[in-house]
Formats: C-alpha cells, structure tokens, sequence
C-alpha cells in the first residue's frame, strides 16, 4: 500500500490511501443482522418520508411543532443513509476498503446528523415547554411562531456543522504510518484517530469536550425543560388539565428515551466499568444509532393525533383513487368489447 506523504509545520504527514473497516468479524450468521439493517434502513426511509409528506401538503400542521417533527424526521434520513448502505456493503458484500477523503466525507456526516438528533429533540422539548408552561403566549411572535422556530432549527445546524467540521479537519494533522484497519462499523472518529502514530491529544480533546457539548448539553436542556413543566403541571388545579397536558409529551420522551437510555448505558458500561466486550460494544452502538431513526416517525405517526389522522386520511384517499382507477379501467375495457362486437 503506498502512503501520500505531505510536510505541514516542518513535520512529516503520512496519509494512507484509506482504511480497512473490520467490526463484526467475530459474530457467526452476521449477514442476517445486516439483512435487518436493510429492512430498518427501508422502514425509516418509507415512514419518515410518509410523515414529511403528510405535514408538508396539509397547511393544518404547518406549525412551530410540526415544523420540528419535519426537522427530526429529515434527520433521521440522513443518519441512516449515512451509516447503513455503506454497513451493507462493507459487511454483506465484503467491500471493506473506504478511500482516506471519503472516510473523512462519512466521519463528519454521520456526527453532525448524530448531534442534530439529539439538537432536534433539545428543540421539540423547547416546543413543549412554550406549549404548557407559557400557553396564552405560544404563538406570539416572541416565543414560538414559524419565524422562531426556523431561525432555531437554522441555527442549530449551522452550529453544529461548525463544530464538526472543525473537529473533522484536524483529523488531516495525524500521520498514519502503521495499521489502517479501523475496528468499528463506520468510520468511527476515535478508532480512527487512535490509528495515528503522531501525537493525537488535540483530536481527543475535541472528541470529549465535543460529546458533552453536542449531546450533554441538549440532554441537560431537555431534563431542565421537564422539570419546568413538571413544576407547571402540579400547580394546575385541575386533575383533567395536568393528564391532557403530560399527554402532549408522551411521544416526545418515548423517542428522548429511545436516543439516550442507548447511549448512555453502553457509554457508563463500557467506558467506565469495562463490563462490554469490544464486539459487544460496535453492535450495541449500531443499533443504538439504526433503531431511533426508524422508531421516530412510528411513535409520531401513533402518538400523535394530528398525523395519524392526515396519515389515514391519506391511506383512504390513495385506496379511493386506486379504486376509482381500476373501475374506470373495466369501464373502458367493457366499452372497448362492445364497440368490437358491432
């Protein structure tokens, strides 16, 4: 394999042609596994799409709420579509090579979408806390209107793009010059920069200080919100009013439940009791990072009134129109038999 060589700072950088991805070689019958993937992969495209379609086209739902249902839904797509084709051929097809910019083009899709969920769900606790703590003002134009919520949803991709290119770019400054083979299921950022033979403390500090930031935080600001509205809704005097009220936020902690509880267990497990086994580990974290993009839109679809209802309505209106489609077809079939019988 030959090796690039480029001089940055008077200092020699050994760039290889790329990596060798080489997670779940010990797991027997793991083609099933990323047949699974498949069907998850297919699933989260199908539904999200259906959920973006369904709000987009109904002028109903085109509220500071739904627009952040859209804005995670859109994020789930492409968190999938950055991982699980690429699993598929690494792993199925056993194609396990990724060029050296192209592992750097998957490192910094995959985070930056990674961080947008979790931003995403930090923005759909914001919504709720508007909703239920400062009701008679949700919808002015200082709390939560289109505008606002637009300019937070922009924000925060622009601030994580930011941050992750940045931590992405430094990546460049590390000399590869011993093994290229990448134990993880992606080109995963730490496995990675751990393959340097150069000094590597600044692409460590950036990958800790940056989870706390990018996932503690928005996790921080979602427990915080909860706590608010759980201070509003037991001061409500009414029995009625406190269950309509945690019942607007049922779906919204099943999908915070679904991202974080994952996470943070494999996280505690494997890094600070060193219980989990590496192999254990990559799968527990691709799932962990497959399942709540596929989930999402499902426990939207069920939970939330407003959708199932446009979603139904949607699913009888294509029925209708198949039908009324397949009889104009035997119509004209009829009308065409008795024009040749004359």
């Amino acid at each position: 394999m030959s090796f690039l060589r480029t001089v940055l700072n008077d200092s020699v950088i050994i760039r290889p042609p790329g990596f060798y991805i080489i997670g779940f070689q010990s797991f027997p019958y793991i083609s099933v596994y990323f047949i699974f993937l498949a069907f998850v992969y297919v699933v989260t495209v199908l539904f999200n799409c259906l959920v973006i379609c369904v709000i987009a086209f109904n002028h109903r739902l085109h509220t500071p709420k739904f627009l952040a249902v859209v804005n995670l839904a859109v994020i789930d797509v492409f968190l999938n579509t950055c991982t699980i084709p690429s699993m598929i051929k690494i792993f199925l097809i056993k194609d396990n090579f990724i060029p050296f910019n192209l592992c750097l083009v998957q490192m910094f899709f995959y985070y930056v979408f990674g961080t947008l969920e979790s931003y995403a769900l930090a923005v759909l606790a914001y919504d709720r806390l508007i909703a239920i703590c400062f009701p008679l003002r949700q919808n002015s134009n200082l709390f939560n209107t289109l505008l606002i919520m637009s300019c937070i949803i922009g924000v925060t991709w622009m601030y994580c793009a930011g941050l992750l290119a940045y931590s992405t770019a430094i990546m460049t400054r590390l000399s590869f010059c011993n093994s290229v083979r990448v134990f993880s299921y992606f080109c995963d950022y730490a496995p990675v920069f751990r393959l340097a033979c150069n000094d590597y403390t600044m692409q460590w500090f950036a990958a800790s200080f940056l989870t706390v930031l990018l996932l503690g935080g928005p996790f921080i600001f979602i427990l915080l919100s909860y706590v608010t509205i759980l201070v509003t809704v037991f001061r409500m005097k009414s029995l009625d009013s406190r269950v309509k009220a945690l019942a607007t936020c049922v779906e919204h902690i099943i999908l915070v439940a679904v991202f974080y509880i994952p996470l943070l267990v494999i996280f505690m497990i494997g890094f600070y009791l060193r219980l989990i086994d590496p192999d254990q580990r990559v799968l527990s974290l691709s799932l962990a990072s497959c399942l709540p993009p596929c989930i999402n839109p499902i426990v939207y679809s069920l939970k939330t009134k407003e959708i199932k209802v446009r979603v139904l309505a949607f699913v009888r209106k294509k029925k209708l129109a198949h039908k009324l489609h397949a009889n104009k077809k035997k119509l004209e079939d009829k009308l065409e038999v008795n024009e040749t019988q004359q």
